[in-house]
């Protein structure tokens, strides 16, 4: 299967395979060609090598540990059944390893059963608005917005407009200059004060004359073809009523967290995400790039825009929010693997745990809502898939606190034990992430799911925890960063 897995410098390739003219035409990839040039150069020292060498290093030495100390684990496992604890403990996680490795082999055959929709005729795409909002993002947004205008989508059918969300720098600048170019194809929009992303997208949805929205983060670029595909699952589709990209991450070579993350977020999306799209229940439509239907949206806008958590305006998870809303309606969501959208990620441990802070606490207000409606006859077709993703998610939620409470006592009775295994199962589980990815995209950078795995172990494992317990703490977190 040839690889539909891209990185910064093969999706601008793939933009730069346009006549000479077009190119000058189009400083945005010029600009990003040169950017990821110096990215490359920044990166190709021997850190990354270091880090996946220590990587496997870990991961021998666990495997060695639980040959040598096994006969410690047969005492260690049975000192726990004899206690009063430990046998419901080990029959409930007995219990949950079969249910998780049961919807783990039915995602991958939904997987292989996946197949995106080709995009449709220009004549039968429905007219659209993008929306862009943007906050701080200064140069990025004109990335943003002009590799929108250079979409291959009929420019008769394209609404484009971007809305500046109170920026403190040099943000709206930059959109005023992407006006001077772009003309009358983009309407730009100043908020006179900060209030939040979702306040933008709501003036923009307000504003919108499209059949289709679509709403893409000024930090993202998008390929040529991008958004002809979000939209054409629409047409296709009479019962589809949001769309999910496909994101990378755009920073990619530029830092090792960024290189991690492009790695879980093809496992992310092009697994999890395509198994999802097969049930017609993908839990969220991505900032980075999403699509709704018009009719879908105002539906459910009223109270989107009032949502609130224990008596507190939600100022974050506007994008699960919306997915959460629509799918409500008994509207399918669904993921398309061809609409590729490259974006930032943080590339130091501060912004990164911020941002997973926030989406672990928006995962777990979107769980409680989902709740209320899941199991009652919201939708006409099979509820099955549905329900089972919602019981996946509500069961790491509710079991966070239990496996943390046991894993500090691992830690404090045997850590040598708790070392090893966990290193172990760290190489058997993220096994299929390296397979994954290497069969998608390439073998080297597949490697990076075993560090990844490593540093989220031991150094994000609080995160679930901590939303849960903070979950009514309002905040972006990362703005500013």
């Amino acid at each position: 299967m040839k690889s539909e897995t891209i990185i910064s410098e093969q999706f601008y390739s793939a933009n730069n395979n346009l006549s000479s003219k077009e190119n000058l035409n189009n400083p945005v990839f010029t600009v990003s060609n040169t950017a990821s040039r110096k990215i490359s150069k920044k990166t190709s020292n021997p850190i990354g090598s270091l880090v996946l060498a220590g990587t496997f290093l870990l991961m021998l030495a666990g495997a060695f540990s639980v040959y040598i100390f096994q006969s410690d684990f047969d005492q260690f496992q049975l000192d726990r059944i004899n206690s009063a604890w430990g046998l419901p403990f080990l029959i409930l996680a007995t219990v949950l390893f079969f249910f998780q490795t049961g919807s783990f082999l039915y995602n991958l055959y939904l997987y292989f059963r996946y197949k995106p929709i080709e995009s449709v005729s220009d004549e039968l795409l429905p007219t659209c608005t993008v929306i862009v909002p943007a906050y701080n993002e200064g140069k990025l947004v004109w990335d943003t917005l002009l590799s929108l205008a250079d979409s291959d989508f009929p420019e008769q059918k394209m609404q484009l407009l971007a809305i500046d969300d109170g920026s403190k720098d040099d943000t709206w600048y930059w959109m005023q200059q992407a006006k001077i170019k772009l003309g009358d194809r983009l309407t730009i929009f100043q908020q006179p004060e900060n209030k939040g992303k979702r306040h933008a997208l709501y003036r923009g949805f307000e504003l919108g004359t499209g059949e289709i929205f679509v709403t893409v983060d000024s930090d993202s670029i998008v390929k040529r073809d991008t958004l002809r595909n979000l939209v054409s699952p629409f047409v296709v589709d009479e019962k589809c009523g949001a769309v999910a990209g496909n994101v990378h991450v755009l920073n990619n070579k530029k830092a090792l967290l960024p290189k991690m993350l492009n790695v879980s977020f093809v496992m992310s999306f092009e697994f999890m995400r395509s198994a999802e799209s097969m049930l017609g229940s993908v839990l969220c439509t991505p900032g980075a790039a999403a699509a709704y239907r018009r009719d879908a949206v105002f539906a459910c806008l009223p109270e989107w825009i009032n949502q609130t958590f224990m008596g507190q305006p939600s100022d974050i998870g506007e994008d699960r929010a919306m997915t959460n809303m629509i799918l409500k309606q008994g509207l399918h969501v669904l993921f398309q693997r061809n609409a590729y959208v490259l974006t930032n990620v943080p590339e130091e441990y501060k912004g990164l745990y911020k941002m997973f802070i926030r989406w672990g606490r928006s995962n777990v207000r979107e769980n409680i809502m989902m709740a209320q409606y899941v199991f009652k006859d919201f939708r006409n077709e099979s509820k099955f898939g549905a329900r089972l993703l919602f019981l996946n998610q509500s069961l790491k939620i509710v079991m966070a606190y239990p496996f943390l409470l046991f894993m500090l006592y691992f830690i404090a009775i045997h850590p040598i034990l708790f070392l090893s295994s966990t290193l172990l199962s760290i190489f058997i589980v993220s096994s299929f992430s390296v397979l994954f990815y290497a069969k998608r995209y390439s073998l080297s950078e597949a490697f990076w799911a075993y560090s990844y795995s490593i540093f989220y172990t031991f150094s994000l494992f609080w995160i679930t925890p901590y939303a849960i317990a903070t979950a009514n703490k309002k905040g972006w977190l990362t703005r500013g960063l």
